[in-house]
């Protein structure tokens, strides 16, 4: 076997476990949607087409290599069933015969025989497939934008720049148009477009963070498949281009991997704000007591003015009356260092040694002070901090 075909062979079946990854988190998201089951569909579609593929590539079967080609046949029509669930209106009905009537013919040709044309059959294929996502990513550009919400235009937009993007690594899976390619990368371009719909599905914020990390794991899996090969005495750049994309293919489906996993756990145990929002409490002492039992308060004490008679709350009182939640490595908040309301301060936190004061009322002075430990102080938690004070600042102090 040669070590193209290895090569081939391993991106494929990467490509099919990161999609079959990509079908369990969408599905946790909205799994009685219409439109996830169409892309279920699709995914399905495609991830069974990458993992037959592989395995009659590493293999060497010729009947898995023939049963390949009708998924593959498959994919227009697919593509066409997404895009119309995408625009809530149907396709052009000549579009829709053109996808089924070539699946059959191609797809089931490919399976009697046809293959053994190997150049005309694999441009027919090719030509099939490509017409099928340009069709889809006209429909998307030609949109009735009107009739969608904004969120909706501007995942649109996503997904029509991704279906152009992925055109070029289709094209590499097609030895006969594409002979001097060292390894094919369709696998891999599908696994940077799943990816970037799952990315596309968060916040802005989320969205910019997504984006980075993809960057970072695509550079660094790129460079680390590169220094891989540069090890071999051998090595060239096809053999240097083989080790990039496995590389690659590995880093984003582990990527996947991890990030669903992720989710999967913190959904199980649910997030400060969750246990908040879930929360049945109908005063401000039973909601601290809830919150008690999250990690991030378990060191949580409160401090009501009677407490804090040591303080001199009235110099307190006036040295909170803008603020809501104080940080040590913040100190002195605005105010001079030796401002005696920041000694006191100061010496509060100590004395608990805390990380946060969260200010829950300043007339009469009440207190949460806690330690937030170093491995979680992270801009998401002070979010949490912040959201949580205002929850329970609003909380009655009796039912």
């Amino acid at each position: 076997m040669s070590s193209g075909v290895i090569a081939d062979s391993i991106v494929n079946l990467c490509g099919a476990l990161g999609l079959c990854v990509a079908m369990f988190a969408l599905y946790r998201r909205d799994p009685k949607s219409p439109l996830t089951q169409r892309l279920l569909l699709l995914l399905g579609v495609v991830a069974l087409l990458f993992l037959t593929r592989g395995v009659a590539w590493w293999t060497g079967s010729v009947l898995l290599d023939r049963l390949s080609l009708i998924p593959a046949a498959l994919l227009p029509l697919g593509a066409l069933i997404v895009t119309e669930g995408i625009l809530r209106r149907h396709a052009p009905r000549a579009a829709k015969i053109a996808a089924l009537a070539g699946a059959v013919v191609i797809g089931l040709g490919g399976v009697f025989g046809l293959e053994s044309y190997t150049t005309p059959y694999a441009i027919a294929l090719a030509i099939f497939q490509l017409a099928g996502f340009v069709i889809c990513a006209w429909l998307l550009a030609t949109r009735d934008r009107t009739s969608l919400l904004a969120s909706e235009n501007r995942s649109i937009g996503r997904l029509a720049a991704g279906a152009l993007i992925v055109i070029p690594f289709i094209v590499t899976d097609y030895q006969a148009l594409a002979p001097d390619m060292p390894v094919r990368l369709g696998a891999l371009g599908a696994l940077l477009v799943v990816t970037a719909v799952l990315i596309a599905g968060g916040g802005s914020e989320t969205r910019r963070q997504g984006i980075l990390m993809t960057a970072l794991r695509l550079v660094s899996s790129a460079l680390l498949g590169a220094a891989a090969a540069c090890v071999s005495p051998d090595a060239d750049a096809a053999q240097i281009m083989r080790f990039c994309a496995i590389a690659i293919a590995g880093v984003l489906t582990i990527g996947l991997m991890t990030d669903t996993l992720r989710a999967l756990f913190e959904a199980q145990v649910p997030g400060v704000l969750n246990s908040v929002a879930a929360s049945a409490a109908g005063t401000r002492d039973e909601l601290i007591a809830e919150l008690a039992r999250h990690p991030m308060f378990e060191s949580a004490r409160r401090y009501r003015e009677s407490d804090l008679a040591a303080y001199d709350p009235p110099l307190l009182r006036n040295a909170l009356s803008t603020r809501r939640v104080l940080r040590r490595p913040e100190a002195p908040w605005g105010l001079a260092a030796t401002d005696p309301a920041v000694e006191r301060l100061m010496s509060l936190m100590k004395a608990g040694n805390a990380t946060h004061v969260i200010i829950l009322s300043h007339q009469p002075v009440d207190l949460l002070v806690l330690a937030v430990p170093v491995i979680s102080a992270d801009p998401a938690t002070e979010t949490a901090l912040a959201l949580v004070r205002r929850i329970l600042a609003l909380t009655p102090e009796a039912a």
